[in-house]
């Protein structure tokens, strides 16, 4: 006899946490890829002068995007509560929720470490704008995340329940647990470790800011840090910490591998980060400033349009309605 996963395992996830993370993933997905699409376009094709921001902030877009294409996949498994597509594609998924903090973190540091030549060594911001010099360190970020989370491809601890996978590498970041020193030496090396980094360069950038050894800066410039700077903070402390703890949590704690409510929020946090990049890219660029202000200025101008037309048109049937009475 036939039993479906349903009758034998009961919710994969329960009802009301599936349904929230439908809605949000589907929110996520709409404006995160809008928004980093814009963003690549933006730095990759129509910036002219490039610098070294411009090229983690092309980094930044592509890293979103590519976490972005695998919301879908996982809005399918919140509304079926079961994984259609396959243990190898599980695999992939669950790469791709360790690779994403881990590769975000280090641009931001690298992003922190080029305001922190910005800022203190001014002298040196030549540097800024040598664009083969960013290349080579995103390359190298990009080379060690992959090393790093690419055995997860091969790890094999799917479920099989009435031949279908229910792909318990999704749920969030409990699958992990059994390679704990692997797991912990990650969390050294992509999270603590650029978070000091960040977290250096702010404070001599502070140091700085308050003994007042800035002045010979512009303006422009230091505001322009100074906004990018609590912006990655905020961006950090709401989005990667809690998720950060959460793994810390997970790993120690003995036994169970119900589904976990805290580890989905702060999943969904972690989430989140691809929508809040549009705030750090506003800032950088003036060019993603103007192409967000000419859609909002095009929207207001397409209403004002229609606004007139239904005056004209409306001032038109009352001329023709007077004219028929006389």
């Amino acid at each position: 006899t036939s039993f479906s996963a349903e009758n034998v395992m009961g919710e994969m996830v329960p009802r009301e946490y599936r349904i929230a993370g439908l809605v949000f993933y589907c929110v996520i997905f709409i404006i995160g890829f809008v928004v980093n699409i814009t963003a690549l376009w933006v730095f990759a094709l129509t910036t002219k002068r490039r610098n070294s921001v411009t090229i983690y902030m092309i980094n930044v877009a592509i890293v979103d995007l590519v976490f972005i294409l695998l919301l879908p996949f996982r809005m399918v498994y919140y509304a079926q509560d079961r994984w259609p597509f396959g243990d190898y594609f599980c695999r992939i998924s669950a790469a791709l929720t360790v690779f994403y903090p881990c590769m975000a973190l280090w641009l931001f540091a690298l992003i922190s470490a080029d305001r922190y030549v910005a800022i203190v060594q001014p002298r040196h911001s030549k540097e800024l704008k040598n664009v083969q010099k960013a290349v080579v360190s995103c390359l190298c970020v990009w080379v060690m995340t992959v090393g790093s989370t690419a055995p997860l491809l091969f790890t094999d601890d799917s479920d099989h329940v009435s031949n279908f996978t229910t792909c318990a590498k999704t749920r969030d970041i409990i699958h992990l647990k059994r390679d704990n020193p692997i797991n912990f030496a990650r969390l050294i090396f992509f999270f603590l470790v650029p978070i000091c980094i960040m977290v250096g360069c702010y404070a001599v950038i502070v140091d700085n800011l308050v003994h007042g050894r800035t002045s010979k800066l512009k303006p422009k410039v230091k505001q322009k840090s100074i906004r990018i700077i609590v912006t990655l903070i905020v961006q950090v402390l709401v989005c990667f910490v809690p998720f950060h703890i959460c793994f810390v949590f997970l790993l120690l704690r003995d036994g169970s591998s119900d589904y976990s409510a805290w580890a989905a929020f702060t999943t969904f946090l972690m989430n989140l980060s691809t929508v809040l990049d549009i705030i750090l890219y506003y800032i950088v660029s003036k060019q993603f400033q103007d192409r967000v202000i000419s859609v909002i200025l095009y929207r207001n101008y397409l209403r004002s349009v229609r606004r007139k037309s239904m005056h004209t048109s409306s001032v038109r049937s009352l001329s023709n309605l007077t004219s028929a009475v006389i």
